[in-house]
């Protein structure tokens, strides 16, 4: 039996219980550093399989790293477990009906990929035991990716800093090995303060801090002509000061996520819209605060690692669907757009209902940043980090939408999550195996870092919080 037979055969063994582990997470879907059962649950998990687990790490209560064996090469394999608000929904069913209205969901799958990565960490720990391997196992229990950076919060603290090398995956409608960027970000409150008054009877009298933040957005849209076209600005007003006309909104707030290939490019942007909120309450007459929230670094991608998880997956194949699952992903398409299907990159993926091959390897590599982010990225900056992506629901799917969260509690779901395990533990393993390539690794990071150190972008005095 190769290694890879035996990784599997461990994660395979126990499948029922990550199963079981990652519909529980569906299940309770709790949002950004509020996911005090999700992370319970995967802690007790990993006690259950050996790891000692520190709770409470970087400041954040759902926080937590699970560790094994002793000495190095050190890995840390990374795993999620938040959800996103709004987005209940019950699973297996092809259309729109929440389980709780107005509830969260899971839209990104990040139940899958908690489990999954735990899965990998298992699986390593049991092979590197029975094998007499030397090295340390951690899994890091990572809060908030969705709008809260918890890792960005944890490298600040320096939790990754002896990590030799790193692993992550993300549930997808494709397979392969994740090569792309990913854009930097800021994500900031800007809170306006004013005077109330009687809107008829005496406005010259009220100050509206609902005026400022219209005036600011109306502002940042004008600035959008003159930002590098890889840039984005998003904002969603959080407090529009009331449900009265009659009465001069006293206080308002809007929350902006600015985005760019790099850091000083974010930050640059960031200075603008500032000034643009400065002028906002100088318009109108009001005090601005500016709360600056949470923020992620780029990612830098690590060929060496990603050659080597490209062929261990090659090895490994891909998830097998059956009839049955295929026709649900057939029904679950049916609720897609065609705009969903056109945006499909793969022209080879657009027609089948699940992915049945791995995409080449390279293929995104050398194309601009992609428009998403990731606080993956600030772990990359510190170690050699690499990625996989495998099929968990149909191809097409949106993320962040009713439709990924009724496919992340199916068997669909389920064969991509415990895949990625097997692919990320095998990975591991060959890296751990091998000293040249983790000397390698490590060298082409150094490389591509040789002009900029890792500078965390979340100030010193801004603490995680589930909301301001």
């Amino acid at each position: 039996m190769t290694d890879l037979e035996k990784l599997s055969a461990i994660i395979e063994k126990k499948r029922n219980e990550f199963i079981q582990l990652s519909d529980k997470i569906w299940e309770i879907a709790e949002t950004r550093f509020e996911e005090f059962r999700s992370a319970e649950l995967l802690c007790q998990a990993l006690e259950k399989e050996g790891f000692s687990v520190q709770k409470g790490v970087g400041g954040m209560e759902t926080a937590f790293i699970g560790s094994c064996g002793s000495g190095t090469p050190v890995v840390a394999i990374l795993g999620e477990f938040d959800a996103l608000p709004g987005l209940s929904q019950k699973k297996g069913v092809a259309s729109a009906n929440p389980l709780v209205e107005g509830g969260n969901g899971h839209g990104c799958g990040h139940n899958l990929l908690g489990t999954g990565s735990l899965a990998a960490a298992v699986a390593l720990k049991t092979y590197m035991e029975e094998a007499g391997i030397a090295g340390t196992v951690r899994y890091y229990g990572c809060p908030a990716e969705e709008g809260g950076s918890g890792k960005t919060f944890m490298a600040r603290e320096g939790l990754f800093d002896d990590v030799d090398f790193a692993l992550c995956w993300h549930p997808a409608p494709a397979n392969g090995v994740f090569s792309a960027n990913s854009l930097a970000n800021y994500q900031v409150y800007f809170k306006f303060a004013g005077r109330s008054s009687h809107a008829a009877a005496s406005p010259h009298l009220g100050r509206s801090a609902l005026d400022a933040v219209e005036l600011m957005n109306v502002g940042v849209n004008y600035l959008r002509e003159h930002i590098i076209p890889d840039a984005r600005v998003h904002y969603a007003i959080t407090n529009a000061g009331g449900a009265a006309p009659n009465v001069v909104q006293a206080e308002a707030e809007v929350l902006y996520l600015i985005r760019a290939p790099k850091t000083p490019q974010v930050e640059e942007i960031y200075q603008r819209v500032c000034n643009i909120a400065r002028g906002a309450a100088l318009m109108t007459g009001t005090k601005v605060e500016i709360v600056f929230d949470k923020a992620c670094s780029n990612l830098v991608p690590n060929t060496v690692l990603e050659q080597v998880m490209h062929e261990v997956f090659t090895k490994l194949g891909v998830p097998v669907f059956d009839d049955e699952e295929r026709k649900f992903a057939r029904e679950m398409r049916a609720t897609f757009s065609a705009e969903d299907i056109n945006s499909i990159p793969s022209k080879a993926l657009r027609d089948k209902e699940l992915a049945d091959f791995i995409m080449p390897y390279g293929e995104q590599r050398g194309a601009s940043a992609g428009s998403g982010s990731t606080d993956v990225g600030d772990v990359s900056w510190i170690a050699p980090t690499v990625q996989c992506v495998t099929a968990c629901m149909a191809v097409g799917t949106p993320f962040h939408t009713w439709q990924l969260v009724a496919q992340g509690a199916t068997s669909i779901a389920h064969k991509g999550m415990l895949h990625a395990g097997k692919v990320m533990a095998a990975t591991a393993l060959e890296a751990m195996r091998n000293p040249a390539v983790l000397a390698e690794a490590k060298a082409e990071l150094s490389r591509q870092l040789a002009e900029t150190a890792y500078t965390c972008p979340i100030p010193k005095d801004v603490k995680p919080s589930p909301k301001k």
